[in-house]
């Protein structure tokens, strides 16, 4: 999910690399074409839309769950549709992708879903930071209940990183912070750990916050 742009866009493309075919859910107009590549145009904050979508597709190998949003506030200023919007986004997608194509996902098969260091709390971005932490609490519990299956569940959790959700203006009042290496982390990078995870050599990581922060959460 999230294909278009920023981190999805990274992982479609790197995996397209390795000879994977990829359906890219996203709402906006996709920005990749290649043979391997089936975009699918959906709202993810639209329940009905997903669940429609989804009921569409062939059973999966991975899932990947990059679509995100931010947006912020302070206590006294915060904005219950905006904390919505990304409760739907980041938390119930998940929810919907995962319990409508897992059941059917082959023995060994792999989730991912990218949550941000801000998990851990951020001042200003209370509400963004509740739907990443969120997504920590999946991602162990669905871990613990798909190894029988050998099914593989964990988070990656980058920090600031250099794609367009930087430079939103909806999160104008919480600029983001330079992580210690000096300089932003790259889409790539996040993909890059997101290919390892998706791996053969990767069977025996899950349940797990993986951080790709340059130092930020140190």
């Amino acid at each position: 999910s999230g294909s278009s742009s920023g981190i999805g866009a990274a992982v479609a493309a790197a995996l397209l690399a390795d000879g994977w075919r990829v359906t890219g859910f996203d709402r906006a107009a996709p920005t990749i074409a290649a043979p391997a590549f089936t975009p699918v145009a959906v709202a993810l904050d639209d329940a009905a839309a997903t669940e429609a979508a989804l009921a569409a597709l062939d059973p999966v190998d991975a899932i990947v769950h990059a679509a995100g949003v931010m947006r912020v506030g302070r206590l006294g200023e915060l904005d219950a549709e905006s904390g919505a919007l990304m409760w739907r986004l980041h938390v119930d997608a998940a929810i919907r992708l995962c319990d409508a194509l897992a059941p059917a996902m082959p023995d060994g098969g792999r989730i991912v879903l990218v949550g941000s260091r801000a998990a851990q709390g951020v001042a200003g971005r209370s509400q963004y930071a509740a739907t990443k932490a969120a997504l920590v609490g999946l991602a162990r519990s669905w871990a613990k209940e798909l190894a029988p299956r050998k099914i593989t569940v964990n988070v990656v959790a980058p920090a600031a990183t250099d794609t367009p959700m930087l430079h939103d203006p909806d999160r104008a009042g919480a600029a983001p912070v330079l992580p210690p290496i000096g300089r932003f982390v790259r889409p790539a990078e996040v993909a890059a750990l997101t290919r390892f995870l998706l791996s053969d050599d990767a069977g025996a990581i899950t349940g797990q916050q993986i951080l790709v922060c340059g130092g930020a959460s140190l």
